[in-house]
């Protein structure tokens, strides 16, 4: 059957309707599209930590980095950037100025290329955090010539500042750069004295860089002497880096020009003597400073000769100098009186120790580990578990180390071979270490257990306490603590069942460290 045709008189009407319709839907579109920006524009802008805005941020300054300035700054410009015109508006620049600095680390390109930006179209003028920030970027990259350029502009302003200063010697003198850091401090007048050279020369030491800053200083002698700080600096700086020789070398030349070293020299140089062995230097090294400052010799360094010498065994001097702080008045410390009874146990002098340390009416923790540490040395670990017990009876709350020095004591360093054959060493450490997945760990102690006299690494108790530091771990210490009671390892069941329920997770450590366990 043929379709129908439409009459003719009809088509006029339906082209003008298909025509309206198409005029209501462009008119409603653009009403829609007035209406999105008038709401975007009475939007509020962006927070500068907002994560949309520095992903899209970060996006465009890395894929854009090497392209050219108007391509860059059209896709920078769309972007929703706070304007510096109010305070809050150049807070917001700065914080997120800060948060591309801190997403790009080691790479100068894109965060010189905001920077850029930033001044040319949004009158951006860096905080001196914002300028730290960047020194520290430019210096980890390793773009000496832009860091130098930078610096020579902040030198202009007048804006270095005791922290651009610091960030401005670390990353120049990492690059070995002696003369750049002496012509920075010659730029300017003000910068030319003793507390900038000082400043200089910690930074450098703290950063074990202690020879470039003895160059520094060498360099910048003729303008800037260095004092008794600077030396007591250099000096430290290198004994912590073990270079006693140097260290006597500066302090001769600190003595040929007339200078006295601070007092953390004097402890500085005898801390290295004792950590090298050589106790009589170090002795006759505190008396000869006893001898001509004795208002320097104060608490720190008599309880630092008197621990070192507990440790090697030295009980005679270390009761000596002792003897001679309280003459002085010196008042004593816990952890001087901890090195004295751990001393005496290791001399077996028991009932001495047990009185110095029954002499304290509140013994703290140092006193305590002095005592466990001592007991264990001489095979007593019986008597270190009941000091434990009393340590948590009085109130002293047990952290980590105190943990680990009973294990040791109780299985020795390399594990010893327990009397029950399902609760010992191989079945509670060295099965605890293949459960978690440290098979590698457990290789050697398995060979010892199925072989015999193999040598085995000493056991890492403390990455033990680690791994079952969770709530699976609290169910493990409770059972194992509960089984080896049952089997007669009473003392091993409580040290196991208390770090179980005060120490296996962060909110049970939290929880007793305030008392509320």
């Amino acid at each position: 059957m043929p379709a129908r045709s439409l009459p003719t008189r009809l088509l006029p009407s339906l082209s003008l309707s298909s025509s309206a319709a198409a005029a209501a839907s462009s008119s409603a579109a653009a009403v829609a599209v007035a209406v999105a920006a008038a709401a975007a524009a009475a939007a509020p802008p962006p927070k500068p930590t907002d994560p949309a805005l520095l992903l899209r941020l970060c996006t465009v300054l890395y894929q854009l980095q090497r392209a050219p300035d108007a391509k860059l700054h059209a896709r920078l410009l769309d972007l929703p950037l706070p304007h510096a015109s109010s305070s809050s508006s150049s807070s917001s620049l700065h914080e997120l100025f800060l948060q591309v600095c801190s997403r790009f680390p080691l790479s100068w390109r894109p965060v010189h290329r905001l920077l850029l930006f930033l001044r040319r179209f949004r009158s951006f003028d860096p905080s001196p955090a914002a300028s730290a920030r960047l020194l520290d970027v430019l210096g980890k990259s390793r773009h000496l010539h832009l860091l130098w350029s930078t610096l020579l502009d902040l030198s202009s302003a007048a804006a270095l500042s005791p922290g651009l200063l610091r960030v401005a010697a670390r990353a120049l003198g990492e690059a070995r750069e002696i003369s750049k850091i002496r012509d920075l401090l010659a730029l300017n007048p003000s910068l030319c004295t003793a507390e900038t050279l000082n400043l200089v020369v910690r930074t450098l030491c703290d950063r074990r860089m202690v020879d470039v800053a003895v160059a520094v200083a060498s360099k910048l002698r003729a303008s800037v002497a260095p004092d008794a700080d600077t030396y007591a600096l250099l000096i430290a700086g290198s004994c912590r880096g073990g270079d006693l020789a140097g260290a006597a070398k500066l302090w001769n030349a600190a003595a040929a020009a007339g200078v006295e070293p601070a007092p953390d020299a004097h402890d500085a140089m005898i801390l290295a003597m004792l950590k090298s062995n050589r106790f009589e230097d170090a002795v006759a090294m505190l008396k000869s400073m006893r001898a001509r400052r004795p208002r320097d010799v104060g608490l720190d360094s008599y309880r630092m000769v008197i621990t070192r010498l507990c440790k090697r065994g030295a009980l005679p001097h270390a009761q000596m100098l002792f003897g001679e702080m309280l003459k002085r008045g010196i008042e004593v410390d816990s952890v001087t009186l901890g090195a004295l009874v751990y001393g005496l146990l290791a001399k077996r002098k028991v009932r001495e120790a047990c009185k110095v340390f029954y002499a304290i009416r509140d013994p703290d923790i140092s006193l305590y580990h002095g005592l466990i540490k001592g007991l264990l040395r001489i095979k007593r670990a019986n008597d270190a578990t009941q000091v434990f017990r009393e340590m948590l009876e009085r109130g002293c709350e047990p952290i980590m180390h105190t943990y680990i020095m009973l294990l040791q004591g109780h299985m020795g360093k390399r594990g010893r071979k327990g009397k029950d054959p399902l609760v010992n060493f191989e079945s509670v450490f060295v099965g605890g270490l293949v459960k978690t997945g440290k098979t590698l760990a457990a290789t050697k102690y398995v060979e010892r257990m199925m072989n015999g006299a193999v040598e085995v690494p000493r056991f890492d108790y403390n990455k033990f306490l680690y791994y079952f530091s969770n709530e699976e771990g609290v169910v493990m210490f409770e059972e194992v603590g509960r089984r080896m009671k049952e089997v007669g390892m009473v003392d091993l069941g409580d040290i196991f069942l208390r770090y179980g329920e005060r120490m296996a997770t962060r909110d049970r450590r939290r929880r007793a460290m305030n008392g509320l366990i």
